[in-house]
Protein backbone atom coordinates (compact mmCIF):
# COMPACT_ATOMS: atom_id res chain seq x y z
CA UNK A 1 0.00 0.00 0.00
CA UNK A 2 1.45 3.19 -0.60
CA UNK A 3 2.46 5.89 2.09
CA UNK A 4 0.29 9.00 2.05
CA UNK A 5 2.29 12.12 0.49
CA UNK A 6 2.16 15.44 2.83
CA UNK A 7 1.34 18.09 1.13
CA UNK A 8 1.21 22.03 2.05
CA UNK A 9 -1.03 24.35 1.52
CA UNK A 10 1.78 26.84 -0.50
CA UNK A 11 1.99 29.14 2.20
CA UNK A 12 4.22 26.71 4.73
CA UNK A 13 1.52 26.12 7.30
CA UNK A 14 0.20 23.36 8.76
CA UNK A 15 0.80 19.80 6.40
CA UNK A 16 -2.19 17.87 5.23
CA UNK A 17 -2.21 14.84 4.48
CA UNK A 18 -3.54 14.15 0.62
CA UNK A 19 -4.03 10.80 -0.84
CA UNK A 20 -2.30 9.68 -4.46
CA UNK A 21 -3.47 11.02 -7.36
CA UNK A 22 -4.56 7.38 -8.64
CA UNK A 23 -5.46 6.35 -5.39
CA UNK A 24 -8.17 9.19 -5.00
CA UNK A 25 -9.20 8.05 -9.35
CA UNK A 26 -9.80 4.11 -7.98
CA UNK A 27 -11.65 5.58 -4.80
CA UNK A 28 -13.85 7.53 -7.06
CA UNK A 29 -14.44 4.62 -10.05
CA UNK A 30 -15.19 2.70 -6.47
CA UNK A 31 -17.95 4.48 -5.06
CA UNK A 32 -19.26 5.05 -8.74
CA UNK A 33 -20.47 1.62 -9.21
CA UNK A 34 -21.42 1.30 -6.15
CA UNK A 35 -24.14 4.45 -6.86
CA UNK A 36 -24.72 2.82 -10.05
CA UNK A 37 -25.40 -0.68 -8.30
CA UNK A 38 -28.08 0.88 -6.38
CA UNK A 39 -29.35 2.71 -9.13
CA UNK A 40 -29.73 -0.27 -11.49
CA UNK A 41 -31.47 -2.46 -8.71
CA UNK A 42 -34.13 0.49 -7.89
CA UNK A 43 -34.55 0.98 -11.65
CA UNK A 44 -35.11 -2.66 -12.51
CA UNK A 45 -37.34 -3.27 -9.77
CA UNK A 46 -38.80 -0.15 -10.68
CA UNK A 47 -40.12 -1.45 -14.25
CA UNK A 48 -40.46 -5.06 -13.16
CA UNK A 49 -43.08 -4.21 -10.58
CA UNK A 50 -44.89 -0.67 -12.03
CA UNK A 51 -47.50 -2.64 -13.60
CA UNK A 52 -48.70 -4.38 -10.70
CA UNK A 53 -49.16 -1.16 -8.59
CA UNK A 54 -52.37 0.97 -9.31
CA UNK A 55 -54.05 4.48 -8.54
CA UNK A 56 -57.46 4.19 -6.52
CA UNK A 57 -59.53 7.12 -6.49
CA UNK A 58 -62.71 7.25 -3.86
CA UNK A 59 -65.72 8.81 -5.04
CA UNK A 60 -67.83 9.88 -2.45
CA UNK A 61 -65.67 9.20 0.41
CA UNK A 62 -66.66 11.57 3.41
CA UNK A 63 -63.93 13.27 4.01
CA UNK A 64 -63.16 15.79 7.34
CA UNK A 65 -63.98 19.37 6.46
CA UNK A 66 -60.60 21.14 6.26
CA UNK A 67 -58.81 17.56 5.17
CA UNK A 68 -56.23 17.56 2.31
CA UNK A 69 -57.66 17.55 -0.91
CA UNK A 70 -55.93 13.95 -2.12
CA UNK A 71 -57.85 12.41 1.07
CA UNK A 72 -60.12 10.53 -1.29
CA UNK A 73 -57.13 9.31 -3.32
CA UNK A 74 -54.68 6.41 -2.52
CA UNK A 75 -52.52 3.44 -4.21
CA UNK A 76 -52.65 -0.21 -4.37
CA UNK A 77 -51.23 -3.43 -5.55
CA UNK A 78 -52.12 -6.31 -7.38
CA UNK A 79 -52.06 -10.13 -5.33
CA UNK A 80 -53.47 -11.88 -7.66
CA UNK A 81 -53.47 -12.33 -11.65
CA UNK A 82 -57.69 -12.37 -11.44
CA UNK A 83 -57.33 -9.25 -10.14
CA UNK A 84 -57.61 -8.59 -5.84
CA UNK A 85 -55.87 -5.41 -4.57
CA UNK A 86 -54.62 -4.63 -1.70
CA UNK A 87 -55.07 -0.94 -0.27
CA UNK A 88 -55.33 1.00 2.86
CA UNK A 89 -58.56 0.74 5.18
CA UNK A 90 -58.37 4.62 5.01
CA UNK A 91 -58.13 4.70 1.33
CA UNK A 92 -61.38 2.73 0.54
CA UNK A 93 -63.67 3.68 3.72
CA UNK A 94 -67.04 5.20 2.78
CA UNK A 95 -66.80 4.63 -0.58
CA UNK A 96 -69.74 5.24 -2.70
CA UNK A 97 -67.35 4.17 -6.10
CA UNK A 98 -64.01 3.11 -5.94
CA UNK A 99 -61.70 3.75 -9.15
CA UNK A 100 -58.71 1.60 -10.03
CA UNK A 101 -56.74 3.57 -12.61
CA UNK A 102 -53.73 0.74 -14.29
CA UNK A 103 -50.21 1.23 -14.76
CA UNK A 104 -51.10 1.85 -18.49
CA UNK A 105 -54.00 4.08 -18.03
CA UNK A 106 -57.26 2.03 -17.79
CA UNK A 107 -59.76 2.93 -15.44
CA UNK A 108 -61.58 -0.07 -13.77
CA UNK A 109 -64.77 -0.01 -11.29
CA UNK A 110 -63.29 -1.81 -7.67
CA UNK A 111 -65.63 -3.82 -5.84
CA UNK A 112 -64.34 -3.51 -1.84
CA UNK A 113 -64.30 -7.23 -0.89
CA UNK A 114 -63.67 -6.75 2.97
CA UNK A 115 -62.01 -4.12 5.53
CA UNK A 116 -60.35 -4.29 8.91
CA UNK A 117 -59.89 -0.69 10.14
CA UNK A 118 -57.78 -2.55 12.96
CA UNK A 119 -55.01 -3.12 10.79
CA UNK A 120 -55.94 -0.57 8.17
CA UNK A 121 -56.19 -3.24 5.00
CA UNK A 122 -58.46 -3.42 2.31
CA UNK A 123 -59.12 -5.79 -0.51
CA UNK A 124 -60.62 -4.82 -3.68
CA UNK A 125 -61.47 -6.82 -6.50
CA UNK A 126 -61.27 -5.45 -10.25
CA UNK A 127 -62.29 -7.51 -13.17
CA UNK A 128 -61.05 -7.39 -17.06
CA UNK A 129 -57.91 -9.79 -17.80
CA UNK A 130 -55.08 -10.76 -16.18
CA UNK A 131 -52.86 -8.75 -14.23
CA UNK A 132 -49.51 -8.58 -12.74
CA UNK A 133 -49.29 -9.60 -9.40
CA UNK A 134 -47.03 -9.13 -6.66
CA UNK A 135 -45.32 -11.85 -3.84
CA UNK A 136 -44.65 -11.44 -0.30
CA UNK A 137 -41.93 -11.92 1.30
CA UNK A 138 -41.35 -12.92 5.01
CA UNK A 139 -41.02 -9.79 6.96
CA UNK A 140 -39.82 -11.88 9.85
CA UNK A 141 -36.37 -11.84 8.31
CA UNK A 142 -35.70 -8.23 7.56
CA UNK A 143 -33.23 -6.60 8.94
CA UNK A 144 -32.59 -2.43 9.31
CA UNK A 145 -30.15 -1.22 6.76
CA UNK A 146 -31.91 -2.93 4.16
CA UNK A 147 -33.20 -1.60 0.91
CA UNK A 148 -36.85 -0.40 0.49
CA UNK A 149 -38.59 1.02 -2.26
CA UNK A 150 -41.47 2.35 -2.64
CA UNK A 151 -43.57 2.82 -5.12
CA UNK A 152 -47.38 5.18 -5.20
CA UNK A 153 -49.72 7.87 -6.12
CA UNK A 154 -48.37 10.71 -4.37
CA UNK A 155 -50.95 14.00 -4.44
CA UNK A 156 -52.10 11.79 -7.66
CA UNK A 157 -48.99 11.68 -9.41
CA UNK A 158 -48.84 8.25 -10.61
CA UNK A 159 -45.99 5.47 -10.40
CA UNK A 160 -43.54 7.44 -8.05
CA UNK A 161 -41.01 5.53 -7.25
CA UNK A 162 -38.41 6.62 -3.90
CA UNK A 163 -35.81 4.31 -2.14
CA UNK A 164 -34.40 4.16 0.92
CA UNK A 165 -33.61 1.19 4.32
CA UNK A 166 -35.64 -0.26 7.07
CA UNK A 167 -34.77 1.58 9.25
CA UNK A 168 -36.25 -0.25 12.33
CA UNK A 169 -38.45 -3.23 12.22
CA UNK A 170 -41.30 -4.53 15.29
CA UNK A 171 -42.70 -0.95 15.65
CA UNK A 172 -46.55 -0.12 16.75
CA UNK A 173 -49.07 2.02 15.48
CA UNK A 174 -52.21 3.07 16.52
CA UNK A 175 -54.72 2.27 14.04
CA UNK A 176 -57.90 5.02 13.31
CA UNK A 177 -60.27 2.90 15.61
CA UNK A 178 -58.06 3.19 18.53
CA UNK A 179 -56.64 -0.56 18.38
CA UNK A 180 -52.76 -0.78 18.18
CA UNK A 181 -51.12 -2.79 15.22
CA UNK A 182 -47.89 -4.77 15.88
CA UNK A 183 -45.38 -5.67 13.60
CA UNK A 184 -45.03 -2.65 11.85
CA UNK A 185 -41.97 -1.50 9.45
CA UNK A 186 -40.51 2.05 9.94
CA UNK A 187 -38.66 3.46 6.48
CA UNK A 188 -37.50 6.50 5.72
CA UNK A 189 -38.22 5.87 1.85
CA UNK A 190 -39.87 9.27 1.35
CA UNK A 191 -43.93 8.85 1.60
CA UNK A 192 -46.61 11.45 1.20
CA UNK A 193 -50.40 11.67 0.90
CA UNK A 194 -51.75 9.38 -1.57
CA UNK A 195 -49.09 6.78 -1.15
CA UNK A 196 -51.01 4.92 1.51
CA UNK A 197 -51.60 1.54 0.22
CA UNK A 198 -49.02 0.76 -2.24
CA UNK A 199 -46.08 -1.78 -1.56
CA UNK A 200 -42.73 -1.37 0.49
CA UNK A 201 -40.64 -3.59 -1.51
CA UNK A 202 -37.49 -5.34 -1.02
CA UNK A 203 -34.33 -5.21 -3.42
CA UNK A 204 -35.47 -8.63 -5.37
CA UNK A 205 -38.99 -6.53 -5.77
CA UNK A 206 -40.89 -8.72 -3.42
CA UNK A 207 -43.57 -6.93 -1.23
CA UNK A 208 -42.31 -5.88 2.62
CA UNK A 209 -44.95 -3.86 3.63
CA UNK A 210 -47.76 -1.89 2.76
CA UNK A 211 -47.08 1.96 3.26
CA UNK A 212 -49.79 3.13 5.86
CA UNK A 213 -48.48 6.59 7.91
CA UNK A 214 -46.20 8.93 8.02
CA UNK A 215 -45.41 11.44 10.73
CA UNK A 216 -45.88 14.77 9.21
CA UNK A 217 -44.34 16.58 11.69
CA UNK A 218 -41.04 14.52 11.03
CA UNK A 219 -38.77 13.98 8.17
CA UNK A 220 -37.76 10.64 7.02
CA UNK A 221 -40.36 8.61 9.45
CA UNK A 222 -42.71 6.42 7.60
CA UNK A 223 -44.52 3.39 8.34
CA UNK A 224 -45.61 0.12 6.11
CA UNK A 225 -48.07 -3.22 7.66
CA UNK A 226 -45.68 -5.37 7.64
CA UNK A 227 -46.11 -8.18 4.95
CA UNK A 228 -46.81 -10.73 7.00
CA UNK A 229 -49.74 -9.48 8.96
CA UNK A 230 -50.79 -7.85 5.81
CA UNK A 231 -51.00 -11.43 4.01
CA UNK A 232 -52.90 -12.89 6.81
CA UNK A 233 -55.51 -9.95 6.66
CA UNK A 234 -56.15 -10.31 3.21
CA UNK A 235 -56.36 -13.67 3.44
CA UNK A 236 -59.03 -13.43 5.61
CA UNK A 237 -60.62 -10.34 3.79
CA UNK A 238 -60.80 -12.66 0.59
CA UNK A 239 -62.48 -15.74 2.31
CA UNK A 240 -64.77 -14.09 4.74
CA UNK A 241 -64.93 -10.35 4.02
CA UNK A 242 -64.00 -9.22 7.39
CA UNK A 243 -61.32 -10.65 9.71
CA UNK A 244 -62.39 -12.79 12.98
CA UNK A 245 -61.28 -11.95 16.79
CA UNK A 246 -62.47 -12.71 19.79
CA UNK A 247 -63.50 -10.90 22.54
CA UNK A 248 -64.11 -11.56 26.28
CA UNK A 249 -67.30 -8.91 27.21
CA UNK A 250 -65.26 -6.07 29.61
CA UNK A 251 -64.29 -2.72 29.15
CA UNK A 252 -60.89 -2.09 30.87
CA UNK A 253 -58.40 0.50 31.33
CA UNK A 254 -54.30 -0.50 31.76
CA UNK A 255 -52.84 0.64 35.52
CA UNK A 256 -50.43 0.27 37.91
CA UNK A 257 -49.95 -2.45 39.96
CA UNK A 258 -48.43 -1.82 43.64
CA UNK A 259 -45.10 -3.06 44.86
CA UNK A 260 -46.96 -5.31 47.66
CA UNK A 261 -49.54 -6.72 44.86
CA UNK A 262 -46.43 -8.33 43.01
CA UNK A 263 -44.63 -9.55 45.51
CA UNK A 264 -47.65 -11.26 47.38
CA UNK A 265 -48.78 -12.48 44.19
CA UNK A 266 -45.65 -13.33 42.34
CA UNK A 267 -46.06 -11.23 39.37
CA UNK A 268 -43.24 -9.71 36.84
CA UNK A 269 -45.98 -7.81 35.31
CA UNK A 270 -45.86 -3.94 36.41
CA UNK A 271 -48.87 -3.12 35.23
CA UNK A 272 -52.40 -5.01 34.21
CA UNK A 273 -56.62 -4.12 32.82
CA UNK A 274 -58.54 -2.55 35.40
CA UNK A 275 -62.25 -4.19 34.66
CA UNK A 276 -64.62 -0.97 35.08
CA UNK A 277 -67.31 -2.42 32.60
CA UNK A 278 -68.67 -6.31 32.05
CA UNK A 279 -70.73 -7.03 29.20
CA UNK A 280 -73.02 -9.91 28.80
CA UNK A 281 -71.10 -11.44 25.72
CA UNK A 282 -72.16 -15.05 27.17
CA UNK A 283 -73.56 -16.61 30.99
CA UNK A 284 -70.09 -17.57 31.47
CA UNK A 285 -68.37 -15.21 31.52
CA UNK A 286 -70.28 -12.61 32.57
CA UNK A 287 -70.24 -14.82 35.77
CA UNK A 288 -66.72 -15.25 35.75
CA UNK A 289 -65.24 -11.61 35.39
CA UNK A 290 -66.25 -9.08 37.76
CA UNK A 291 -66.01 -4.94 37.79
CA UNK A 292 -62.85 -4.01 39.95
CA UNK A 293 -60.82 -7.38 38.58
CA UNK A 294 -57.98 -6.43 37.41
CA UNK A 295 -56.46 -9.13 34.40
CA UNK A 296 -52.72 -9.91 34.53
CA UNK A 297 -52.73 -13.20 32.64
CA UNK A 298 -54.24 -14.88 29.64
CA UNK A 299 -53.46 -18.72 29.23
CA UNK A 300 -50.21 -18.23 31.63
CA UNK A 301 -49.03 -15.12 29.26
CA UNK A 302 -48.42 -11.87 31.11
CA UNK A 303 -51.24 -9.05 30.28
CA UNK A 304 -50.57 -5.63 30.73
CA UNK A 305 -52.53 -3.28 29.03
CA UNK A 306 -55.35 -3.15 27.11
CA UNK A 307 -53.14 -3.93 24.24
CA UNK A 308 -51.04 -6.67 25.09
CA UNK A 309 -54.78 -8.36 25.94
CA UNK A 310 -56.13 -7.92 22.53
CA UNK A 311 -52.84 -9.95 21.28
CA UNK A 312 -54.31 -12.82 22.40
CA UNK A 313 -58.31 -12.51 21.76
CA UNK A 314 -57.30 -13.84 18.21
CA UNK A 315 -59.59 -16.27 16.00
CA UNK A 316 -58.19 -19.30 17.28
CA UNK A 317 -58.98 -18.63 20.91
CA UNK A 318 -62.50 -18.18 19.60
CA UNK A 319 -64.38 -20.98 21.40
CA UNK A 320 -61.93 -22.00 23.34
CA UNK A 321 -61.80 -22.32 27.21
CA UNK A 322 -59.40 -19.90 28.18
CA UNK A 323 -57.48 -19.41 31.82
CA UNK A 324 -57.45 -15.55 32.64
CA UNK A 325 -55.33 -14.35 35.53
CA UNK A 326 -57.31 -11.96 38.22
CA UNK A 327 -56.53 -9.64 40.82
CA UNK A 328 -59.67 -10.27 43.04
CA UNK A 329 -58.76 -8.00 46.51
CA UNK A 330 -55.69 -8.01 46.03
CA UNK A 331 -55.31 -12.15 45.42
CA UNK A 332 -54.79 -13.75 42.21
CA UNK A 333 -57.35 -15.94 41.05
CA UNK A 334 -58.02 -17.99 37.86
CA UNK A 335 -61.46 -18.27 36.48
CA UNK A 336 -62.00 -20.09 32.77
CA UNK A 337 -63.82 -18.14 30.38
CA UNK A 338 -64.79 -18.94 26.85
CA UNK A 339 -64.08 -16.03 24.38
CA UNK A 340 -66.56 -14.70 21.59
CA UNK A 341 -66.39 -13.70 18.24
CA UNK A 342 -66.42 -10.17 18.19
CA UNK A 343 -69.05 -8.47 15.48
CA UNK A 344 -66.78 -6.78 13.79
Amino acid sequence: MRPLISCTNGRNQALVHCLPHQVMINLIHADSSLLDAYSLTVSQVYKRIAPAVVHIRNEGNKAKAGSDKNASMGSGFLISSDGFIITNHHVAENANRLVVTLDEGTELNAELRGSDPSTDIAVLKIDGGRFEALSFANSDQLNPGQIAIAIGNPYGLQQTVTAGVVSAVGRSLRAGNGRLIDDVIQTDAALNPGNSGGPLLNSDGQVIGVNTAIITSAQGICFAVSSNLASYVAGQLVMNGKVRRALIGIAGQTVSLTPRMREYNRLKNKTGVYVFEVMKVNALNHRKIRTGDIIVQFNGKEVGSIDGLFKYLTEETIGLPAHIGLLREGKLVEEVIIPEPSAN
